[in-house]
């Protein structure tokens, strides 16, 4: 009989975290105020007071030398897991990202391994101040060498973070901060999929609604929703935006004929404009309406009392779904 034990998603990949290192001492983890306060939201809680010094510690504020130390580390044979404090702090690593971490591996024709894991909160619905609720996954989805994923449940935090460290490639594990208080089962003893495997949530026959991280439980609403309605949406969890599991998605288009997809960043040049391009590409013939996009507005985030009016809802989902149906 599984092993299933209820835990929010902080705590799964406090769990997750916790499981991985005691298993491999080549893991260490660093990041700003990650050690004895445990992160700005808790997630690496009592990891250093059990790992130590040497495996859990704090950086300055310096992304650029977090994510630059964690590159040399894994030259060295370590397999570092750094964490960005806030979603809109990772660019002042953006080379470091893009220009080393993602090329190193090609660069030395696969004799150099990349084992590098940054966590990075991400997504609005927090009430923060400016650069606090970005949503940059695109930026990074865009380029070659990286694996991009986000959990939205914490079954999936704690065995896509294993997952992730796992990898001899380097991930971006992006983590839906205003979801981390969500709790849910954690099977303890049997995996899901891949991390880079999407699953059907929620089977449905009208409208395919497909996205990830954050605004999974928001699709799930919608199609609560709607349900009583008398519509039946199937809800899709991309789980990785690179690479994407398109099989999944058409599959699931050619049953409904239509698709939505939902995300919290904007849709311009956006994970979602992705999935509609190659949607539109690969199951053309069995779409029925054109495929929609439910996004952020195209504006720089707004200040908190804002921000309910930028964050899609279950209604803008529903707004899309009535479109859809409508063609």
């Amino acid at each position: 009989m599984a092993n299933f034990v209820e835990m929010s998603i902080a705590k799964a990949i406090n769990a997750g975290l916790r499981k991985a290192m005691s298993e491999n001492d080549k893991i260490v983890m660093f990041g700003e105020d990650i050690a004895e306060l445990g992160g700005v939201f808790r997630v690496t809680e009592g990891l250093h007071k059990e790992f130590g010094q040497q495996r859990v510690f704090n950086t300055p504020i310096a992304e650029a030398g977090i994510v630059g130390t964690a590159i040399g580390l894994a030259m060295r044979g370590y397999r570092p897991v750094v964490e960005i404090q806030f979603d809109g702090f990772i660019f002042p690593a953006f080379n470091q990202i893009t220009t080393q971490l993602a090329k190193m591996q090609n660069r030395s024709e696969g004799t150099i391994n990349m084992p590098v894991v940054i966590r990075v909160p991400y997504g609005g619905g927090i009430g923060a101040v400016e650069h606090h609720s970005e949503s940059p996954e695109a930026y990074f989805a865009h380029t070659a060498g990286l694996r991009v994923i986000s959990p939205s449940n914490p079954n999936d935090a704690y065995w896509m973070i294993q997952q992730a460290i796992a990898s001899t490639d380097p991930v971006m594990f992006f983590e839906p901060k205003r979801r981390y208080w969500q709790k849910g089962p954690v099977n303890l003893d049997e995996p899901p999929a891949g991390m880079h495997t999407a699953r059907v949530l929620r089977e449905g026959s009208d409208v395919t609604i497909a996205t990830y991280g954050p605004m999974v439980a928001t699709a799930i609403q919608a199609a609560d929703i709607a349900a009583e309605e008398g519509r039946s949406l199937e809800v899709i969890d991309l789980r990785s935006m690179s690479p994407i599991d398109f099989t999944t998605i058409v599959n699931s288009v050619k049953k409904t004929g239509r698709l939505v997809v939902a995300a919290e960043a904007s849709n311009f040049v956006s994970v979602s404009s992705e999935v509609a391009a190659r949607v539109h590409e690969l199951a053309f013939y069995h779409l029925e309406s054109p495929v929609l996009r439910v996004g952020g507005f195209d504006v720089p985030y707004p200040a908190a009392k804002l921000e309910e009016i930028f964050l899609p809802d279950a209604d803008r989902i529903l707004e899309a779904v009535d479109r859809a149906l409508a063609y």
